[in-house]
């Protein structure tokens, strides 16, 4: 269903209920300078990877996720043609809410970035 992550390229596999992985290859449509991606690229992907994580503890129970907020943390940065893997998973799941952690690797496996993230989630039949 997101739109937004196919045009950005991204790709995804769950690893486990609760435990995702991500890719994307940054191409000169992330760019931010001239060999740099924008930081908005690796948030759109942080939230991705978050986001299917919880939705994924909660698909079974005929639930959706939204995000109430996030913390990214950007390490390193990351360049053209780098291939980018985020590994997200919940470490939290509440009555209502879940909380998700995310680190973001580079193509020479280097830590780029890490994240937290909040989640409501909440039924299907809301959607309008």
């Amino acid at each position: 269903m997101n739109h937004f992550g196919r045009l950005l390229e991204m790709n995804f596999k769950i690893l486990e209920i609760g435990k995702v992985e991500y890719h994307l290859i940054i191409q000169q449509k992330h760019l931010a300078t001239t060999q740099v991606a924008h930081g908005g690229v690796i948030a759109a992907l942080t939230d991705a990877a978050l986001g299917v994580a919880a939705l994924s503890v909660v698909a079974a129970d005929n639930k959706l996720v939204a995000t109430i907020e996030f913390k990214i943390n950007y390490l390193l940065p990351a360049y053209i043609n780098d291939k980018l893997t985020a590994v997200a998973q919940v470490i939290n799941k509440g009555k209502r809410t879940l909380v998700a952690e995310c680190k973001i690797f580079n193509s020479d496996n280097k830590l780029i970035s890490t994240a937290t993230g909040t989640f409501t989630s909440y039924s299907i039949d809301k959607i309008k």
